[in-house]
Formats: structure tokens, C-alpha cells, sequence
């Protein structure tokens, strides 16, 4: 038989070069599924001991997987510390798209979107990165339409008052998360690698009180945070607290069970984490410990070594870098990042200290909720190294926690009582120190404030605060003690304090080198407003 030799356009050789490599890297690809609560802090898993939270899902993957022991969220609020992961940015560097409940504008693209052009199939169930307004139509044109976090393909609910509601509490969303997820996996993704998002709406307030009286636990489980009164009200609302945290394990603990049984556990990165530190006075909207410093686990055996745990601080703004490091995939598209990719630790088989050039990492805030004069926000930038926290509290003359006094709505100039406390001495929580929520902690401190001792944590919860703070936090968790200006640590601080300016003069922070060091104030705010007094 004669040989017959077939030549194929050059173009043609190259797209089927093409296509095969496309097919090649999908087929290499690893799934990511990253999980994110709402509201939790780093010392509230089970894996590193807390005795009143059961947390089964994370505990595997912390522990099959690797634990990093100091990680900082991009800000102690949700929007823009869900903003800095997916841009790989600090917030103080995406205008109003570092801001809570302004505008998310098309030019921050999300690393989540260059995934897609990459092979990947992305999905998301719950909260996104939120809250922010997006685009309402064609008045918007800078604003993006879509969920920065990702597109939800489906919507399962629990219908309350069924048989299929299991819910723990009545103050639980409806969304099942876990279904959703299947959903995805089983409709969307097909035969492509998945980048899911499962961002729980779960420990965010409001929660039922007493929800955890039908559970097994008992308050002599829990451990007080050195800035909270000891009382059975605080210990009840921490319990209550667990609740809702167990709540958001529980579903990543039925996606792993879902991804094992179908054999995909195995090629999917799990990363686990939080937004911010818990809602409650002098954690969550605050840059000390219990509002920064989140869980983060990530489980990868088929190319990380497993069962390690890493002190290397790492921040927000680091995850994009790794995740497009370790997808193959361009930042092309992406404004500049300016976080560093960690690929280098996963990959690494060692623990403890493993990058020495991670010394540092930054995180900061602007405006939380609506509760200043005008809605000025409380502008902070902080530092922390393995040891040690500095925090610049840039404008130190306004109340960290919010106005301790507002004007009453639909009216100009009529003040509602100092604290938020009506005649009955009940607090009323919209009323005055809103950047904390609502809760029963928050309403036993300012109620009973008049008590010397109660006194003093509604003083460290809402009292002014000096413009730098330097805290040892192996020594001081819970950061009562204020080393700034102490003549034993003056080596320390002034090094955290030249490496935090340059830092934010290299990330052109406007607060530091302008042109308009008041820009974080003027951004529109579209969620709910409340109006406050001038102050003196």
C-alpha cells in the first residue's frame, strides 16, 4: 500500500498544539474549594484546643494538612478583607472597593475571574464578597455586575417549620450550603477543575439566645477572653457563638465527605479560613488580636506534606498570589498585587519557621459600620510579627468604637441619650457604639458600666486610644498592655514603626502619602446610615 503523507496548515498544527496542552493543564489542575466563615477567631477551632467549639471539618484539614498559626485577615470587617483576598491587595489600596458597603468597581478584578480564562469552572454558595453595591444597571458602567466572590448556580434553601429543617437556631440563614455545593459539583463543573467559594453567613450575628442550651455544652466550658467580664450572660453569648461556627463546619464537613465519596478529595485543595475575629466589643472591627488573627488550614497531601504547622505570618493579600502561582495562571488583568505568594511554605516539608523573609504582615481598617459624625470611619494600620502588634491609630481624637451618642432618626438635631441607654438603663445598641453589633455581651458591659469593675471592660472596649499601641502577644493574647512609649521596647517599636510607613508609603496608602489623605471618608456608603453629632 502506498504511504500517503498528509501536511496540515501550519495554523492548524498550532491549535491542535493548543487544544492539547488546554486539555493537558485541565487535566493536571487541581479543584480548589475554598471555605469562609463569617466573624471567627483564630483561637475558636477545636483543632488548637477550645473547649466549647466542636469543629470536626476543620480539625481534618488542619491536621492531615498544614496550620498557619498567624494569619491576618486584610481588615477586622467583612468587605474589605474579603476584597484584599480576592485582589491581592490591601484595602487601603482599592478606593471604595476596600470600603464597607460602597461600590465594587470593574477594575478590581477578582483572581477568581482569571481561573475561568484558565480551564477552571467557578461557582459559589452564601456570602460573597460582600457587602458591597453592585452594578444596578447602566448608570453603573465603572461597577462590576457580578459577585466578585463568584456566580451562585443554584439555590437550595430550608423551608422553615419542614422535616428537612435542621437548623440549630432560628436566627440561622436558610441557604444549604452543602447542596448547593453538590449542585455544582455535579451539574456545573463537569469533566473541568472547579474553584468553589463557600462563604457561610455563619458566626455573624444575630444569634437565638440560649440556642446552645440544646446542645451537650455547658458553661463551664468556656474560656473568657481576658477583655470580657466573667458572667454567665458573656459565657452564654461565647456558646451561642459555637453554635453558629459548628454550623459552617458541619457543611464543609459534608463537602469533604461528598468529594472523598465521589474519589476528588484527593485532587482538590481545600483552604479554610474566616473573614475577621469575632462580633463582639474589642474584637471583630478592631486590628487587635481577636479582630485580625483568623484560622487558616489548607490540605493538599497529593503535593503538600501534611501535619505541620507554620509560624510564618501571612496576610489576605497573599492568598491570590499563591492560588495563580500554583493554577499556572497570568495575574494579566489584575491591578497590581501586592501580596507574596506562599507556594514556596505548602510546598516546603518543614514547620515552624520556613520563609525568614516573612517577617511582617499589614492589616488595617476605614469605616466599618455607619457610626460617626458625617460617617467618618476609625482609619488604623497595623503590623504584626510573630511576637509582636503595633497599631497606628491614625486619627486618635474619634471614638473607636462609634459615637457614644446619636441623633435620633427623622429628626435634625434631637440627641438620643449618651451610651444608648434609655430611661429604664436597657441599652438600645442602634443608638451609640455602633461598629459593634448587637449582642448580649455588648449590653451587659454598657448597662452595667456603673459597676467599678464592669466599667473597665466597657472602657476597653470603647475609650479613646493613644495613636500608636505596641502589644507582645505571646505574652499578652488579648492585648491589655500597651508597651508604646516603654523604654524597654523602644528597639521594637521603632523598627515595626519604619517598616509599617514604608510599607504603606510603597503601597501609595492615601492616608500617608495622599494627594487626598481624607479620600476613605468621602466614599458613598449605600448601606443603612444613622446621623451623629458633631463632635468638639
Amino acid at each position: 500500500m502506498k504511504k500517503i503523507t498528509v501536511i496540515l496548515p501550519s495554523v492548524f498544527v498550532l491549535a491542535i498544539i493548543s487544544c492539547n496542552r488546554s486539555e493537558q493543564n485541565q487535566s493536571t489542575l487541581p479543584n480548589i474549594l475554598f471555605a469562609i466563615s463569617d466573624d471567627q477567631s483564630f483561637a475558636h477551632t477545636s483543632f488548637i484546643g477550645c473547649n466549647f467549639v466542636e469543629t470536626p471539618a476543620f480539625d481534618r484539614i488542619a491536621s492531615e494538612g498544614i496550620y498557619f498559626r498567624n494569619c491576618y485577615a486584610g481588615s477586622p470587617g467583612c468587605a474589605p478583607s474579603r476584597g484584599s483576598i480576592v485582589t491581592g491587595r490591601y484595602h487601603w489600596q482599592n478606593e471604595q472597593s476596600g470600603q464597607h458597603g460602597s461600590s465594587w468597581m470593574k477594575k478590581y478584578v477578582p483572581f477568581i475571574d482569571l481561573l475561568e480564562t484558565n480551564g477552571y469552572v467557578t461557582g459559589r454558595t452564601g456570602k460573597g464578597v460582600d457587602p458591597f453595591e453592585y452594578a444596578r444597571g447602566d448608570r453603573d458602567s465603572l461597577w462590576r455586575m457580578t459577585n466578585a466572590g463568584g456566580i451562585e448556580h443554584s439555590n437550595f434553601q430550608y423551608k422553615k417549620d419542614t422535616q428537612e429543617d435542621e437548623r440549630p437556631t432560628d436566627e440561622i440563614g436558610p441557604v444549604n450550603y452543602f447542596e448547593n455545593f453538590k449542585y455544582f459539583v455535579d451539574n456545573i463543573r463537569k469533566d473541568k477543575p472547579f474553584f468553589f467559594w463557600y462563604g457561610a453567613k455563619e458566626p455573624h450575628r444575630l444569634y437565638e439566645q440560649d440556642s446552645w442550651k440544646r446542645t451537650n455544652k455547658t458553661m463551664d466550658m468556656v474560656t473568657i477572653p481576658g477583655f470580657f467580664p466573667d458572667d454567665e450572660i458573656v459565657r452564654g453569648d461565647l456558646l451561642d457563638y459555637a453554635v453558629e461556627i459548628e454550623w459552617f463546619d458541619l457543611h464543609l464537613q459534608r463537602m469533604l465527605d461528598y468529594l472523598e465519596s465521589i474519589g476528588e478529595l484527593e485532587n482538590t485543595i481545600v483552604i479554610v479560613t474566616s473573614d475577621n475575629g469575632m462580633p463582639f466589643p474589642r474584637a471583630k472591627a478592631n486590628s487587635y488580636e481577636y479582630g485580625v488573627h483568623v484560622p487558616f488550614a489548607v490540605r493538599y497531601p497529593k503535593k503538600f506534606q501534611g501535619n505541620r504547622i507554620i509560624e510564618d505570618p501571612i496576610g489576605f493579600a497573599d492568598i491570590a498570589p499563591t492560588i495563580l502561582e500554583l493554577t499556572k495562571t497570568s495575574p494579566e488583568g489584575m491591578q497590581a498585587i501586592s501580596g507574596k505568594s506562599f507556594l514556596n511554605i505548602l510546598k516546603s516539608k518543614k514547620q515552624g519557621t520556613v520563609d525568614s523573609s516573612r517577617e511582617y504582615v499589614f492589616t488595617g481598617r476605614e469605616r466599618h459600620s455607619s457610626s460617626r459624625y458625617k460617617n467618618w470611619g476609625y482609619p488604623q494600620r497595623a503590623i504584626r510579627s510573630k511576637d509582636f502588634l503595633l497599631i497606628w491609630n491614625m486619627k486618635p481624637e474619634r471614638w473607636p468604637a462609634g459615637a457614644p451618642q446619636s441623633i435620633k432618626q427623622g429628626t435634625t438635631n434631637e440627641l438620643l441619650p449618651m451610651f444608648g441607654l434609655d430611661k429604664e438603663g436597657k441599652l438600645h445598641s442602634d443608638w451609640a457604639f455602633t461598629d459593634i453589633d448587637p449582642s448580649p455581651t455588648k449590653s451587659f458591659i454598657i448597662e452595667n458600666h456603673g459597676n467599678e469593675d464592669i466599667g473597665t471592660y466597657l472602657d476597653l472596649a470603647v475609650e479613646k486610644r493613644p495613636e500608636f499601641e505596641l502589644y507582645e502577644v505571646k505574652m499578652d493574647p488579648f492585648c491589655l498592655k500597651n508597651l508604646a512609649g516603654n523604654a524597654d521596647y523602644a528597639g521594637i517599636e521603632n523598627k515595626m514603626k519604619k517598616a509599617l510607613k514604608e510599607e504603606l508609603k510603597k503601597s501609595s496608602d492615601p492616608r500617608v502619602v495622599g494627594p487626598d489623605k481624607e479620600i476613605f471618608d468621602s466614599y458613598i456608603r449605600y448601606s443603612p446610615m444613622r446621623e451623629f453629632p458633631k463632635p468638639d
